[in-house]
């Protein structure tokens, strides 16, 4: 070592061994000499600078790469839609192939029961809606159940009584098929299931106070059928507003099981007019109240027709946002979907429909001890025009490095609420397995879906580069850390 070498070396050493007699603490192992990294990188005693045992080591700082690759995510993104999912069997292979050739993890089910407007739901129905959901789930994906009884405009559907009975009918198939079942909207009720045209509940936007109670039984009485875990949609603000409150969810109440907490919505005519082909009624009132609300309840839907420039990009981009879209359809309507596509905006709808998570930081230990803590920390930015609005588990995991055997461990909190366009920052010291075996663990984050957490492909991805796992649907968070 030259001379000069040696006396900086020194100098470095000597300040750092006065920091570390002063404040031990607060050393940092940046710029330190390589002998003198073993005494700093020891957990200490903030007030001794003695060293402590089970605590975790000294961390290190990652920042991750954000990626702009377009990919599918569980719950979320353009979806196809099936108009007679009661008679048009779905393909394993066909849905599958939306997957991993178009990114999409959504399928729209229209299920009719025009047949059985008389009567009871025949079993041979009831097995073919159980038979579709099998087959979304084999398929990796998950579906946008509507249930109706009419596409005319004459409004044929079937009376109040009928209708309750018939959810009781479907209560055990729709609880059997919650793991794959994102969001059930409201149907029921007139042509498509739109609540327009009607005979038995109020017809053409004529609407009784009968005729709104027996529309709020129908609202109560699926809400009673659809598993807890999961929300409905309802096809204008109006119709929450009406029959329940004019109130937005509120954010201490979001995700509680309440009957507000479940009631989204659906706009099946998205910048058709100036109000949506009736979608809004005051749109003064409407907006605020919807832009609230879709924060934490599910919102999706499809286009109608052009109507430029409303229905172009500045505008599409803007209230998607507004308005917290998750989901949206892309079989229709075309002319619309072909305006973004020439102005420039479809792809980035296509990646920011729903949520969509980036790593910007993250704090990890370097050592940690069995049965001592692990504090981590990291910062996630949502890039999306929403959240997860069905729940969604979120585990640190380590993955030994020499045996691939993987340790999971739960973090406290909630990514429903990790908001649009905002940065959250995770912290919290995990508590390492006291029976841990010594070894190097990968770091993971993994988001798992509570229902199907076998399934990789019921995981979310994050929007970032070189830490998507395919084969375990788990991100690396780039960064390993020593159990000994």
């Amino acid at each position: 070592m030259r001379p000069y070498r040696l006396l900086t070396t020194l100098a470095t050493a000597c300040a750092l061994l006065a920091t570390l007699l002063v404040s031990p603490a607060s050393a940092t192992i940046s710029g330190t000499p390589q002998f003198l990294r073993v005494y700093v990188a020891t957990d200490r005693n903030p007030s001794t600078g003695f060293a402590q045992a089970g605590t975790g080591g000294s961390s290190s700082g990652v920042t991750y790469t954000p990626s702009t690759e377009n990919f599918a995510n569980p719950e979320r993104g353009f979806y196809h839609h099936t108009g007679d999912c009661d008679k048009a069997d779905f393909s394993q292979s066909t849905l599958q192939g939306y997957r991993t050739s178009q990114g999409i993890s959504l399928v729209m089910c229209v299920f009719y029961l025009a047949e059985y407007k008389n009567g009871p739901i025949a079993q041979a129905a009831l097995d073919q809606l159980q038979q579709q959901l099998a087959t979304v789930r084999a398929a990796g994906l998950k579906m946008v159940l509507r249930l109706a009884y009419t596409t005319s405009t004459t409004g044929d559907d079937a009376t109040k009584d009928r209708v309750l009975a018939h959810l009781d009918q479907l209560a055990p198939y729709l609880a059997a098929g919650k793991d794959v079942i994102a969001v059930v909207q409201t149907g029921l009720i007139g042509a498509w299931g739109e609540w327009y045209y009607t005979q038995n509940f109020g017809n053409a936007g004529v609407v009784s106070a009968t005729d709104w109670a027996n529309r709020k039984a129908v609202t109560d009485k699926l809400l009673s059928v659809v598993p807890p875990t999961r929300m409905i949609q309802l096809r204008t603000p109006k119709f929450k507003r009406t029959m329940y409150s004019t109130t937005p969810v509120q954010p201490g109440d979001a995700y509680n099981g309440s009957t507000l907490s479940r009631i989204g919505h659906h706009n099946d005519c998205f910048l058709a007019s100036a109000d949506d082909f009736g979608t809004y009624e005051n749109p003064s009132v409407e907006y605020p109240y919807l832009q609230a609300e879709t924060t934490y309840v599910a919102m999706g839907g499809e286009t109608c027709g052009v109507n430029a420039p409303r229905s172009e990009c500045p505008t599409a981009t803007a209230e998607l946002a507004q308005f917290h879209w998750s989901f949206i359809n892309t079989d229709y309507e075309p002319n619309v979907l072909n305006s973004w596509n020439s102005g420039g905006c479809l792809t980035t709808v296509s990646k920011n429909l729903g949520y969509r998570f980036r790593l910007e930081s993250g704090t990890y230990p370097a050592t940690a001890s069995p049965g001592g803590s692990l504090p981590i920390t990291f910062t996630v930015h949502n890039d999306g025009y929403a959240t997860p609005f069905n729940p969604r588990g979120l585990e640190l995991v380590l993955r030994n490095t020499s045996t691939g055997a993987t340790y999971k461990l739960p973090i406290a909190s909630d990514a429903r609420r990790w908001t649009a366009g905002t940065s959250t920052t995770v912290s919290q010291t995990l508590t390492v397995p006291s029976s841990l075996p010594a070894g190097s663990y990968a770091l993971l984050l993994n988001l798992p879906d509570p229902l199907l957490s076998t399934r990789p492909e019921y995981s979310i991805r994050l929007a970032n580069q070189s830490t998507w796992d395919a084969a375990t649907g788990m991100n690396s968070l780039l960064h390993t850390v020593s159990i000994s």
